[in-house]
């Protein structure tokens, strides 16, 4: 693999820290990624040079503010190949990114009865802003079923997508189990029915090359956090003919040409969704993560990934009593699992105190745990700079927790 890791995890200065006397071994990927150098200099350089309000300043540190903040508006564009830089809308993570969609959207589009689908595999942000819309304005929400296996079943999503349905919002990879969904199938079926179709990439721009031109999503929606950029920026971006038509989220500055108290008119895209005072930090942060993985190659970074959860899948796979979820035949580098009937609290907290960070819980699907009648799972994700002698120490670890537990 031409990946020079220990350049790479040299990069990131939180993966030299020490927990309870052992180096920290990071797996909690999926919940959010570390920062690169890089990264933290550039959102420095943001306060230590020029930080101030961007748009409509007149002096010098507003007008190289504003260039930054826009810069990386285009980097966005590029990443994900939106066809204009004003489809890319930014937000502060995926989750406002779907309440603006259901608000927005929503309001412009949809009457009493319409419905939404979704899939069993949601994570709560693609579940409960459609449950609050559901209550307010009386549409339907419907959703995939899954198999065994965390695959979405197919078999009768001609009935689900119907003449009912006026939005399809899938996630593009499982939160929780990895599984890599049939996107593109989706979305042409429900094109071919006139229906506008929205994709949760929270978990998949950082492990796979995405492209909104060639997939055609209607929407598509991620956070920077998770794709070693900072908290609090994220990116709504949606093909200009439906965003022209939907009504903006927030009201406040910015996002206004012209108010009065007889009435206001809204900014020209992407500034009528954007109220108020941007995260410019944030995304020039993002901006500075995006060349990051682009240096590295988010190709290169796939497949090394899909190295460490094959590694990792063999691994764990000897350890007695070992019981995984999620085993879709297309997965992203997440491993759910449990160790007999032991509860994901108890061993993640003895993971912890071996220096190995992995999340527990319904990892906000709750649908999902209840489909498999658990509580939740211990859930170990991997990232471009984790090794196979980290999955080593998981591994070792678990196995001596399943050992004290019988």
């Amino acid at each position: 693999m031409d990946i020079n890791i220990e350049q790479i995890r040299a990069d990131f200065p939180i993966l030299k820290e020490i927990v309870y006397g052992k180096p920290l071994v990071y797996l909690d990927n999926a919940a959010t990624t570390h920062k690169p150098q890089q990264v933290i200099d550039a959102v420095s350089e943001v306060y230590l040079k020029y930080n101030s309000n961007i748009h409509r300043g007149v002096h010098h540190l507003s007008n190289v503010c504003t260039e930054a903040h826009e810069n990386a508006r285009v980097k966005v564009q590029q990443f994900i190949n939106a066809k204009h830089t004003h489809e890319v809308i930014f937000t502060r993570g995926t989750t406002e990114s779907i309440n603006l969609l259901a608000a927005s959207f929503g309001d412009t589009f949809l009457q009493p009865g319409d419905e939404i689908l979704v899939s069993q595999l949601e994570h709560h942000s693609n579940i409960v802003p459609w449950q609050l819309l559901e209550k307010r304005k009386g549409i339907v929400l419907k959703y995939i079923p899954i198999n065994q296996a965390g695959e979405l079943i197919l078999d009768n999503i001609d009935e689900l997508i119907n003449n009912k349905t006026k939005l399809v919002a899938i996630a593009h990879i499982s939160n929780a189990l990895g599984t890599v969904n049939p996107i593109k199938t989706i979305i042409d079926l429900a094109h071919s029915k006139n229906i506008p179709v929205m994709i949760d990439g929270a978990q998949a721009v950082q492990h796979v090359q995405v492209d909104v031109q060639a997939l055609n999503c209607d929407f598509y929606v991620f956070s920077g956090h998770k794709l070693y950029a900072p908290t609090g920026i994220g990116v709504l971006y949606g093909k200009e003919e439906w965003l022209n038509q939907m009504e903006p989220y927030h009201g406040g500055g910015e996002m206004i040409k012209t108010v009065s108290f007889e009435g206001t008119t809204f900014n020209e895209l992407p500034f009528k969704f954007e109220a108020g005072t941007p995260h410019y930090s944030g995304s020039v942060g993002l901006g500075a993560a995006i060349d990051y993985v682009n240096t590295i190659g988010i190709n290169t970074i796939a497949q090394y990934e899909q190295e460490l959860l094959s590694y990792a899948s063999q691994r764990l796979a000897s350890i007695p009593n070992i019981r995984f979820f999620g085993t879709a035949a297309e997965k992203a580098s997440v491993i759910s699992f449990l160790i007999g009937s032991v509860h994901p609290f108890d061993i993640g907290t003895m993971l912890d105190k071996m220096g190995i960070a992995v999340r527990t819980g319904h990892h906000c699907a709750q649908p999902l745990m209840q489909y498999y009648q658990i509580p939740g799972t211990i859930r170990a994700s991997f990232a471009l700079y984790n090794t196979k002698a980290e999955i080593d120490k998981l591994a070792d670890a678990t196995e001596r927790v399943a050992q004290l537990f019988g």
